[in-house]
């Protein structure tokens, strides 16, 4: 399981237009090609009289799998420069389609790589780029005279405080980035002597989009 990536959880759209020419940046999250394929394909028929329907995607925990198609137009000019900016981005399991109605004044090959570029990350930035963090969740329950020091080393540290029950003590639910858990635990053990259970939950994945958590709970 990768530890943190990122990816995007909606299909989106976004539009530019350059000398006239507009064009229509539509992505999706995709778990296979197949997915991938089918989205291109469905785009290719809603804009059946586009002048090009350009495409790239990028799957697997490594990217194993990148594809692109410049659709006719000159080579290297669209496709690829979709394509990199998922690369550049770092955005995993996502397919972009470019559709492009042309305006009548030609952009030249920078122009074009420009544009279609520039589509790509607006089509981004409509959907929303999340990161994704495999964290691990703990929790442990201290007297009240220890609350303080142990929420102080849970902040400063820069774990997530999930949650805070006060009933007869404290308990601090906490998430911690999973390659960091066992240094957690010793943490927290350390900050109270020893004297209270770390209680290990187990493994969740958590999305951080435009500053807010959420936990994948499935």
């Amino acid at each position: 399981m990768l530890e943190k990536y990122k990816t995007i959880l909606q299909q989106a759209e976004a539009q530019i237009v350059e000398k006239k020419s507009r064009f229509i940046a539509t992505v999706a999250p995709v778990a296979t090609e197949e997915d991938a394929k089918r989205f291109v394909e469905a785009l290719k028929k809603k804009y059946w009289d586009a002048t090009h329907n350009v495409f790239a995607y990028q799957i697997g925990e490594k990217n194993e799998l990148q594809r692109f198609s410049d659709d006719g137009e000159p080579q290297g000019t669209a496709g690829m420069p979709v394509l990199s900016v998922l690369i550049g981005e770092e955005v995993k399991n996502t397919v972009v389609v470019v559709t492009r109605y042309f305006g009548g004044t030609l952009l030249g090959t920078g122009g074009l790589v420009r544009a279609y570029g520039k589509a790509a990350k607006e089509g981004l930035l409509a959907a929303g780029i999340a990161e994704m963090v495999l964290y691990e969740r703990f929790s442990l329950t201290v007297p009240y005279t220890d609350a303080g020091k142990v929420q102080y080393e849970i902040l400063h540290q820069g774990y997530v405080l999930q949650d805070t029950v006060y009933t007869e003590a404290v308990t601090f639910f906490v998430l911690a980035e999973a390659a960091q858990g066992d240094t957690f635990y010793q943490k927290m053990v350390d900050v109270t002597a020893g004297k209270v259970p770390v209680e290990r939950l187990g493994q969740v994945y958590g999305t951080w989009l435009n500053g807010q958590l959420s936990l994948d709970e499935k």
